[in-house]
């Protein structure tokens, strides 16, 4: 008997599993997709909260949402626990300390009720939307950008690292050529001019006086506007290197070509049923 209510919860555990983890079959999407709408919605109602009209109106109401909200995420992580092959770990992972954290504050609010610990809650409460990630393992274009930006992430932190290296060699010279008396009072502050000034944002706090802090300052905004646009070219050809890697080769039998898209059925040649693959 004993093994049979044993067996029984196994099977149990595994279904949920299957649902809650999964992604191959359909019941699993649709549990995603429900609580990802679940998400989106509870966000909009943290967001809407803080505008002071829709707060005085509707208050009441969005406080009501965000409860039912909280309810169905605290079954959904108990549930994730139950399934999971490895509670602890799954705990301990980055979406469990999401899913707790999505939890925990609306079970905080009523221990410590106070204003200004009401609006770290309500900031807590956006983590939740961390969840959204998991809809890119359904976009294969999500996949395909993701993996450009992991190929990318050496050229683009050298980018990085060369820009800065521009922006305190520039600083240092505008602290020597202007001076604190024109504002340039350290060479930190030196140095947020220089991005503000190579990002093309120009708040204008800070501008030089002396011509030849002028000319400085015209050679950094065009060396701006000469390198805005490499991080984007990085990216733009790992895409296109991965758009290439990621082409079907299964050859057409009829004219045999070979390239398709990986979602294709027919030859966009001559128009062939494409053979499934194995």
């Amino acid at each position: 008997m004993a093994a049979s209510e044993s067996s029984e919860e196994s099977a149990l555990k595994l279904k949920l599993r299957r649902v809650i983890f999964g992604t191959d079959s359909k019941s699993g999407r649709y549990f995603d997709i429900a609580l990802i709408i679940c998400i989106i919605c509870s966000v909009a109602l943290v967001l809407l909260d803080t505008v002071a009209s829709i707060h005085a109106r509707f208050g009441e109401q969005i406080r009501a949402l965000e409860w039912v909200f909280t309810a169905v995420f605290t079954v959904e992580y108990i549930l994730r626990l139950y399934c999971s092959a490895h509670p602890i770990k799954y705990a301990r992972s980055f979406y469990g300390i999401v899913d707790l954290l999505s939890i925990l504050p609306s079970y905080l609010a009523l221990l410590f009720p106070g204003s200004n610990f009401a609006l770290v809650i309500r900031i807590l409460r956006l983590f939740r939307i961390f969840r959204v990630f998991k809809l890119l393992r359904y976009l294969s274009e999500g996949n395909l950008l993701l993996r450009a930006m992991i190929h990318s992430s050496r050229k683009v932190f050298i980018f990085f690292f060369s820009v800065s290296l521009i922006v305190m060699v520039v600083g240092a010279i505008m602290y020597v050529v202007e001076g604190p008396d024109n504002g340039f009072s350290s060479i930190p502050k030196s140095i947020y001019w220089a991005i503000v000034t190579i990002t093309t944002v120009g708040y204008g706090d800070i501008t030089p006086v002396t011509n030849l802090g002028q000319a400085i300052a015209a050679f950094t905004m065009l060396l701006g506007y000469s390198i805005i646009a490499i991080p984007t070219g990085i990216l733009t050809a790992e895409i296109s290197q991965e758009m290439g890697r990621s082409k079907d080769l299964r050859r057409c039998s009829n004219c045999l070509k070979t390239g398709h898209e990986s979602q294709a059925r027919f030859c966009d040649q001559c128009g062939s049923e494409l053979e499934a693959e194995i």
